[in-house]
């Protein structure tokens, strides 16, 4: 019989299991977030699509995720609102060319 301001043992067995568990889930999340690559700035804009601000003959300006950037067109001229592809970063310029 237990004692009266005594703890219950299932409170006890309840409260270091679900702390077990969230410590198993936080490092199990820690780990994936660790593996996982990074997908942010110049490296993930190629192959996304643009649209040009600027007449670009070959050069002008093109807004991407809420960005305007510098580009320089492979081909031809490129009027404004048209969609473009990025297919290359340098420095702070891209490469692009129309979207077919």
């Amino acid at each position: 019989m237990p004692q009266i301001g005594s703890p219950d043992v299932w409170l006890i067995v309840l409260v270091v299991v679900a702390l077990a568990a969230f410590v198993a889930v936080s490092i199990i999340w820690g780990i994936r977030a660790h593996r996982s690559q990074i997908l942010a700035g110049r490296e993930d804009l190629v192959g996304k699509i643009a649209e040009a601000k600027t007449v670009m003959r070959p050069k002008g300006t093109v807004f991407v995720e809420g960005e305007h950037w510098t580009a320089i067109s492979e081909k031809g001229r490129v009027e404004p609102g048209e969609e473009v592809i990025i297919t290359k970063v340098d420095g702070l310029k891209l490469w692009i060319t129309k979207k077919e």
